[in-house]
């Protein structure tokens, strides 16, 4: 969980019932460039050598394969800009997952990911992780393809989510990690967090 207060004081102010769609939208691109932050932190880079105007200065690059970042429609999307602002040399897939409100399982209707995978870094972007069944779909999808390390950046999470998560992925061997702002108290009956902020994807686009 990111501890810092700029990320408290966003998340705040998402979580306000008054706040408007636009500036819900600002504030979520805010929140993800500060998590995107935390989620890099072991980006892989690579030693170099640059020549400034006055010698020779020892740096660090990304590596190659480049990381894919993955916004899960189409709350994701509200999270995207703020994640490529930071990793803007990252090739960028799609995952298009619904849940069903009845059963609250979660069933996947569009792929645009590459087929091979293999040594890449994935950053998956949902915004919140409630019953965890959507997102541990999205991951799995990642590791059956060749991911090698996956982290997600979710707004919000709950403990349910966060134990399904745990359970859903115990025989894999990969590195998977969850970035947030906060862990709520629970799920209510309708799998929404509780207190959260709502259903994200209409905050950010309006009821459709």
């Amino acid at each position: 969980m990111a501890d810092h207060p700029l990320v408290a004081h966003k998340l705040t102010t998402l979580r306000d019932e008054t706040t408007d769609s636009p500036t819900f939208r600002r504030l979520a691109d805010e929140l993800v460039t500060l998590l995107a932050y935390e989620a890099t932190r072991d980006v892989r880079v690579a030693d170099v050598t640059v020549n400034t105007p006055v010698g020779p200065a020892e740096g660090v690059r990304l590596t190659r394969p480049q990381p894919l970042v993955v916004p899960i429609l189409r709350a994701g999307l509200g999270m995207l800009d703020g994640m490529t602002r930071l990793l803007p040399t990252a090739e960028v897939g799609f995952l298009g997952m619904v849940r069903d409100e009845g059963t609250l399982k979660a069933t996947t209707y569009a792929t645009r990911l590459p087929d091979d995978l293999s040594g890449r870094q994935c950053y998956v972007l949902d915004p919140m992780l409630a019953t965890g069944g959507t997102l541990a779909a999205a991951v799995h999808l990642l590791l059956d393809r060749g991911a090698d390390d996956v982290t997600a950046i979710c707004l919000l999470a709950a403990p349910e989510g966060i134990a399904h998560m745990e359970e859903s992925l115990a025989d894999r061997t990969v590195p998977v990690r969850v970035v947030t702002a906060a862990i709520d108290s629970h799920l209510n009956e309708s799998g929404f967090i509780v207190p959260g902020l709502g259903d994200a994807g209409d905050r950010l686009y309006g009821v459709v």
